[in-house]
């Protein structure tokens, strides 16, 4: 086992990703590539639903956050085991649409959407819109009222948590560009807008503090002021809110120093602080919603490479040079994000070489990780960075005008393409001469 189960040393010493020899899948679907364990983001799915409906009340719904990982299996993977899922763009929303996903599952988030996608999920019929904003709010009821439809909302809301993670994934904290905040006191102007706007129905709060938390205090911190919030609004308005949408942001692991989580006494724990809180406030549980994103799909992935070159300077660095980099995952040039990488072909050897891993393109940030301990490689071997199931390719470009690497889904030790790798007729398929 490498840092999750599915990651193993096989008898060839090679590393093995649910089952599957990594070195003859890289030679197989070539690289880059990312591989998906399908069994891991199923075996996820179905025990943070058991945990939500045990612990919240059956009619408590985790939702998918499909900004971790966008494609039309995925959907389909979701929609099987029973999930909702979150859509924030157009785009998601048109993917799950052709994955036939049922649109009464759907959230629609977002800060900014657009005229066309307002129109585009009330034609789909998206169970929920998640309001940003109130020129947003405005928008909203203006399309439902032209349709003659009322159309289910809930308000997104900002507690002033701060979780301690990474600046640029903080989301619930009162200066942000996402939702309404309590404490300057516009949650409550837009509850009472929303209650007095005609074509939009509320139903619910949501709010979401950050991403990659460890800690369940958070959390409890969020929850202990969004309960607070809806006793406020019980008794100022006269108006009961009947669904608690508490967003994602679990942590997963992806290196050694991280902690792992246990998903399910996770939400046991919070569920137990919510029901608390109802109980102190004098308000009734209401429906509870989770979106999970990152901690559904990220340990299920791995990113395949081919090594190209391996440069030492003397009293320096060593840098290993592969043939993906960020394009396929920008998250290290982002946000120094760590992980873990090991010399697919040598997984039996020591990881004892520190190294820069570097990508083929022409940046100097073009970095994958600096200071990590792998296997000593040479040109031509497989290199696998693990735990890249979620934001690498949802979050692919074309930079250098790099093909996208395809995703393949492994399940029970056998593989299939769940997206094809494009080419570069796909890349020049959208320009005009």
């Amino acid at each position: 086992m490498i840092i999750h189960s599915h990651f193993d040393v096989n008898e060839k010493g090679h590393l093995s990703i649910g089952g599957a020899d990594a070195v003859e899948l890289a030679r197989e679907f070539g690289t880059p590539a990312y591989i998906l364990d399908e069994n891991v983001i199923r075996a996820n799915c179905r025990e943070y639903l058991r945990a939500a409906t045990e612990e919240f009340g059956a009619d408590a719904l985790p939702l998918y956050a499909s900004k971790a990982l966008c494609f039309t299996g995925i959907y389909k993977i979701a929609a099987e085991e029973g999930m909702g899922v979150d859509c924030v763009s157009g785009g998601e929303l048109y993917t799950a649409k052709a994955a036939g996903f049922p649109a009464e599952r759907i959230y629609f988030h977002g800060n900014n959407k657009t005229d066309r996608d307002i129109r585009d999920a009330m034609d789909m019929g998206v169970g929920r819109f998640v309001v940003d904003n109130l020129d947003e709010l405005t928008a909203v009821s203006a399309e439902a009222v032209r349709r003659g439809i009322t159309q289910g909302i809930l308000l997104r809301i900002t507690p002033g948590i701060d979780p301690h993670t990474h600046r640029a994934i903080v989301t619930g904290n009162v200066d942000s560009k996402f939702g309404s905040a309590i404490v300057t006191g516009q949650a409550m102007d837009i509850v009472k807008k929303a209650l007095s706007t005609k074509g939009v129905e509320l139903i619910g709060l949501h709010c979401h503090i950050g991403s990659q938390i460890f800690d369940i205090e958070p959390f409890a911190d969020a929850a202990d002021i969004m309960v607070r919030f809806i006793a406020d609004i019980k008794a100022e308005c006269g108006f009961e809110i009947r669904e608690l949408n508490l967003g994602g942001g679990l942590g997963v692991r992806y290196t050694e120093d991280d902690r792992e989580i246990d998903y399910g006494s996770a939400i046991a724990d919070i569920a137990k602080i919510v029901r608390g809180y109802c109980a102190e406030h004098g308000i009734r549980m209401p429906r509870v919603i989770l979106e999970p994103g990152r901690s559904l799909v990220a340990a299920a992935g791995a990113t395949l490479y081919t090594v190209g070159s391996v440069k030492e300077i003397p009293g320096f660095r060593n840098y290993v040079s592969v043939d993906g980099g960020m394009p396929d995952n920008p998250r290290y040039a982002l946000y120094q994000s760590q992980y873990t990488a090991i010399v697919a072909s040598k997984a039996d050897a020591p990881r004892d070489y520190r190294a820069t891993l570097a990508g083929r393109c022409c940046e100097s940030g073009d970095l994958l990780g600096e200071n990590m301990l792998i296997q000593k490689p040479c040109r031509g071997d497989v290199l696998a960075v693990l735990v890249t199931g979620a934001y690498n390719y949802s979050m692919a470009s074309n930079y250098n005008r790099l093909p996208r690497p395809p995703v393949i889904m492994v399940k029970d030790g056998k593989a299939r393409v769940a997206v094809r790798r494009e080419s570069y007729e796909d890349i020049i398929r959208n320009d005009v001469l």
